[in-house]
């Protein structure tokens, strides 16, 4: 009996203890774990579809869109509801262009949704809807549009698949402009399987912000335009152009050739994508003569009175002999400009010294990044003076053994242009909200000051004489305004060698006008030309072609030193410029005929909704609603051809 009493006793403590353990383990999972284990259930019984998400406007410096996101239907199939694969296969095969054995292997899948194709167009769309199939549906998604087409397509960049920024300002302000993705929340069952309705229940996209920039779409137009067709009729490997604001170190305008189609961004070979401006380094030849005449002016070591003997063109140094293309006995600092003179300008290097030429080097921000804010930047090559031989000074006087980027270079004449004064340069003038709420905003920054305003004006007046007659430079003067300039032409450096190519060149010309007051300042690479490599004959006529045009879209007056502007002439002007037909640098395949809808009184979206899908070459200019188009209603076009848009704000 006392054994039997005993046994009771412990079978009672241990189901005590037992009870006491399943309390504390339920209290553990009810109370102090509740909130994670609910979180951990609803992830088991839930799935998330993303889909991509809306990203913000891209503008020019006048608010004209030149990236935008529309809506478009995507396509998806829950597998397990299909009936007859084969025959929705064959049917959905005929109207999204998919290989038929793809569909099947789709459709065929253990999954419970499967994208079938996405961002189709609203004629695919309205077909795939009209046949009523059970298990196929449609999510709506973004799809990035370039209004302009290649316009600027090398700073804007593009986006992948998933809306995400994969070049240009796409990529670099990807997180402000990327919006919050869409998405459906869809429930599971106990075998991991999505419970689907009849469609997916979209949340609302909340759109990106947006970009302001200081580029000018006509001024782009116009610098792009001149550029293509230096470098087809030099038959060039590749061009450069960059307009900026010297005062302010706004970017107006960069024109890259070979440039690309965004729209159409995977035709193009990826050496086509980079924005060669910010991304490749060359050695600028005689351009950066400009940069060692301002040193030696502000260090006083050389006067414009003083002559240098120019050794009738053969100048020996050590085991190394310097040239020039027309020989000179003795010249002026400025006639050394004038003639671009490699002999004088190596002995001005020389009376000012390895050390305070570097010096004079690094403050006109050479050998580092300017901070643009665009995306890929060199900081190009400049070499410690300890690391120079004795024929260094004189070569990198006239711009051999220094690698630039065309943004370093522009940057640097801008100082002299600009008073002395570095400017840091930018393209984003703004980040917005979609409601108009500024978020960050980019002003003009003085890095910091390199020469003083004496020698600033004192250059300035010798680069006027390069494009006067005798000047190296006289095919980049424009009658009634005074052009501050120089020439440069550079052999190429052979990286094999460690010599130069005798038959590659780079041939430029930068300069700035008005040039006592200047508004705009351009620089012009072009990249291996064939037949004549200097730059007075190939890159100067460029430079004066984009000026003349510009300052007249501006508005500025010949023989003016006061800058006037006039807003309605502008503003005609620049409709009349969007408007001239322009060449395209690879043009579009020939196919299918489509006729083109009436447009009037539609927004831009809607427009481009409608024509979604056509291959057509769509140009726009404005904003607002649609009031011109230039391929009348009705009319069948071929994909590929153009077919300009003009949209105008309701009055």
């Amino acid at each position: 009996m006392k054994w039997l009493r005993f046994r009771i006793f412990i079978i009672l403590v241990v189901f005590i203890m037992a009870t006491i353990a399943i309390s504390a383990r339920a209290y553990q999972l009810h109370v102090l774990k509740n909130k994670e284990l609910s979180q951990l259930t609803e992830n088991q019984i839930k799935r998330v579809i993303t889909v991509a998400p809306k990203r913000g406007i891209i503008y020019d410096c006048k608010r004209e869109e030149m990236a935008i996101s529309i809506d478009v239907a995507s396509i998806y199939a829950q597998p397990s509801k299909v009936t007859n694969k084969r025959e929705y296969a064959r049917k959905l095969s005929r109207i999204l262009k998919i290989k038929r054995k793809d569909l099947i292997k789709k459709l065929n899948s253990d999954k419970s949704f499967v994208w079938i194709k996405r961002r189709v167009t609203p004629a695919q769309s309205k077909k795939v809807e009209s046949l009523n199939l059970d298990g196929i549906n449609f999510l709506t998604e973004a799809k990035r549009f370039y209004p302009s087409s290649e316009i600027a397509g090398n700073v804007i960049g593009f986006v992948g698949m998933d809306s995400k920024g994969l070049e240009g300002l796409e990529l670099k302000y990807n997180n402000d402009l990327k919006g919050e993705a869409t998405y459906s929340v869809v429930q599971r069952d106990a075998l991991g399987r999505i419970i689907f309705g009849k469609r997916l229940k979209q949340r609302k996209n909340v759109m990106g912000n947006e970009l302001i920039l200081t580029i000018d779409k006509t001024i782009q137009y116009i610098a792009e335009k001149e550029l293509r067709k230096a470098v087809r009729k030099t038959r060039a490997k590749s061009g450069t152009v960059v307009v900026m604001r010297p005062d302010t170190g706004e970017i107006l305008a960069v024109a890259i050739q070979p440039q690309y189609n965004p729209n159409v961004f995977w035709k193009y070979k990826p050496s086509f994508w980079r924005n060669r401006a910010v991304t490749d380094s060359f050695e600028p030849g005689s351009t950066f003569k400009v940069f060692l005449l301002a040193a030696v002016l502000d260090e006083g070591v050389v006067s414009q009175r003083d002559i240098f003997f120019c050794e009738n063109g053969s100048y020996r140094v050590g085991k190394n002999t310097i040239n020039d293309i027309h020989p000179h006995a003795w010249l002026t600092i400025k006639k050394i400009i004038k003639y671009s003179s490699n002999i004088g300008i190596s002995k001005a290097g020389e009376r000012l010294g390895k050390e305070k030429y570097y010096q004079y080097i690094r403050k006109f921000g050479f050998g580092e990044k300017t901070n643009v804010n665009l995306p890929g930047e060199t900081k190009g090559l400049v070499r410690s003076p300890k690391n120079w031989n004795r024929i260094d000074i004189d070569t990198i006087s006239f711009g051999q053994g220094i690698s630039v980027s065309a943004i370093q270079l522009i940057t640097g004449l801008c100082t002299i242009a600009n008073k002395g004064f570095l400017m840091r340069p930018y393209v984003v003038k703004q980040i917005v909200t979609s409601d108009g709420k500024v978020i960050k905003e980019f002003k003009p920054h003085i890095v910091r000051r390199v020469i003083s305003e004496k020698t600033a004006r004192d250059v300035t007046s010798i680069l006027k004489s390069t494009v006067k007659k005798g000047g190296t430079g006289t095919r980049a003067f424009i009658d009634s305004y005074e052009v501050a300039g120089k020439t440069g032409t550079a052999q190429k450096a052979n990286p094999s060698t460690g010599g130069y190519f005798r038959d590659r060149h780079i041939a430029s010309f930068m300069g700035f006008v008005p040039a006592d007051d200047p508004e705009i300042a351009i620089l012009v690479v072009i990249d291996e030309p064939e037949g004549t490599p200097y730059g007075g004959e190939v890159a100067a006529p460029v430079f004066k072609a984009c000026a003349e045009k510009t300052l007249d879209y501006m508005g500025i007056s010949p023989k003016s030193i006061l800058v006037k502007r006039n807003p309605d002439r502008l503003k005609t002007l620049a409709v009349k410029k969007r408007f001239k037909k322009q060449k395209e640098f690879i043009a579009p395949v020939k196919s299918k005929k489509f006729m083109m809808p009436d447009l009037t009184g539609l927004s831009m979206r809607q427009a481009l909704k409608t024509l979604h899908g056509s291959n057509i070459d769509i140009k726009i200019t404005g904003s607002g609603r649609a009031i011109k188009q230039s391929v009348k209603p009705g009319r069948l076009i071929s994909d590929g051809d153009k077919c300009w848009i003009q949209f105008q704000q309701p009055s």
